[in-house]
């Protein structure tokens, strides 16, 4: 698996705003990337862009609209001056029966979680010579769970897509990096778009799972599954 040099590279960070999305932007620009951060909310974009740096670049984005994913990608390469990786930390999550799941959240999820990252690499291709993708498809990618039937298939797709894809890239010499870490204290299960959260058990540390996302793309590794996630 060979390295790859982060320094310098100019990388967009979709959901930048959220807990996870963040403390891998810091973790990115740590180790000499430049980062702009895309997100839907504009007061938690610009306080997490500003907690890294000041010259911290922003993007108001949301993956559910088809036309955005041309907007946040010209736009970050504009910023950044180009454009050599993209990183998806964006999501919605939905709990409940399927039987009980109406058409909107139904397509929410899906928008968000597989259609809308493919639509963003789709478009990064235009801008990227070399470079790399991250997704962060989940535990669920790997064990669906009952009551997320529509959240574990979304995931389940973009993860296959990533897979697909870091074959379908290799002469292009574009790195796909797909991360299935399991349930991470996000506070994301706390925000679901329908349904109540079950309760789950503690979650990961999310510094330590941005971590070792970054580390496994620095290293070249091309999935981390979840039980690569293992605290000891």
């Amino acid at each position: 698996m060979p390295a790859i040099d982060l320094d310098g590279a100019r990388v967009l960070v979709l959901g930048g705003s959220g807990q996870l999305g963040r403390r891998i932007a810091a973790r990115l620009s740590e180790r000499g990337a430049l980062v702009s951060l895309a997100g839907r909310n504009a007061e938690r974009l610009v306080a997490a862009a500003g907690a890294i740096g000041p010259e911290v670049p922003s993007i108001l984005f949301d993956l559910r609209t088809p036309g955005h994913a041309a907007h946040v990608i010209d736009t970050a390469a504009q910023q950044l001056g180009g454009l050599d990786g993209v990183v998806n930390a964006a999501g919605v999550v939905g709990f409940g029966d399927l039987a009980d799941l109406d058409d909107g959240s139904l397509d929410e999820l899906v928008a968000t979680d597989m259609v809308g990252p493919l639509r963003v690499m789709r478009e990064a291709l235009r801008h990227m010579d070399g470079g790399f993708f991250v997704t962060i498809s989940g535990v669920v990618a790997e064990q669906p769970v009952a009551g997320m039937a529509a959240y574990s298939a979304a995931k389940a797709g973009v993860s296959a897509a990533s897979r697909a894809l870091a074959r379908e890239l290799r002469r292009r010499g574009i790195h796909v990096l797909d991360a299935r870490p399991p349930h991470t204290e996000t506070g994301l299960a706390s925000r679901p778009i329908t349904g109540e959260a079950p309760r789950f058990p503690a979650g990961l540390d999310p510094d330590l799972v941005a971590h070792r996302i970054v580390d496994g793309l620095a290293a070249g590794e091309r999935e981390l599954p979840a039980a690569s996630f293992a605290t000891g």
